[in-house]
């Protein structure tokens, strides 16, 4: 069978030849002014969503300042959420109300934040486990694993293990140096064609076979 396109809405085949109709490939699900997804990640429900773009940041409207960007390969799990800046209150006064949404959404209205509405991003090869929460403005490096049910904010470095509420590192996956070159070969740039006939390397961690299939290229 050939590896679907990144177009495809439901990529996974069961044994039955139907459609696994709780797994998409988010580039083919959303179509959304705020975000950006790059090819082949996709996003997994036990209760798949008509809107997928609404199950996984509900506060993300077109009309949002924020962006929301997931790269290349990123695997999604039941439950996460991202938490976009345009869910914030304004925090700076007496009440963190906001009067303003029950009666015309004007954005001038003191109750409402004036910013900042930092963007929100995804590197490539992210897995966010069940149930994470992403929180406005997180900035998740490549090659991340962020653990079950972890609240997640500010910057996670390349290639590092997360969890917990307020999520901490726990682990970077391999040494500095093996995290540089896997960031140097960027291998999820790759045709998809190259990936799978080096899926052994990449997912065997086997740099030195990754360092030749870059070479073929």
């Amino acid at each position: 069978m050939p590896f679907p396109s990144p177009r495809t809405l439901h990529p996974i085949v069961l044994p039955d030849g139907e459609r696994h109709l709780s797994t998409v490939f988010l580039s083919a699900a959303i179509d959304h002014p705020r975000w950006t997804v790059g090819a082949y990640s996709y996003a997994s429900s036990f209760d798949a969503p008509a809107d997928w773009s609404s199950r996984l940041a509900p506060y993300l409207h077109p009309q949002s300042r924020e962006h929301l960007s997931i790269g290349r390969f990123c695997q999604i799990a039941d439950g996460v959420l991202f938490i976009t800046a345009s869910a914030n209150h304004r925090r700076d006064g007496f009440s963190t109300f906001p009067f303003a949404i029950f009666d015309g959404m004007d954005p001038d209205r003191p109750s409402l934040p004036d910013g900042p509405f930092p963007d929100t991003e995804i590197g490539n090869d992210v897995w966010i486990g069940q149930g994470a929460r992403v929180l406005p403005g997180t900035r998740i490096g490549s090659g991340v694993i962020i653990g079950a049910g972890a609240v997640i904010g500010g910057h996670i470095p390349d290639y590092t293990v997360v969890g917990g509420n307020p999520g901490k590192v726990l682990r970077s996956r391999f040494a500095p140096a093996t995290v540089s070159r896997l960031l140097e070969l960027s291998w999820w740039d790759w045709p998809i064609e190259h990936i799978l006939r080096h899926e052994a390397a990449i997912c065997g961690a086997d740099l030195a076979a990754l360092n030749v299939a870059a070479a073929e290229l």
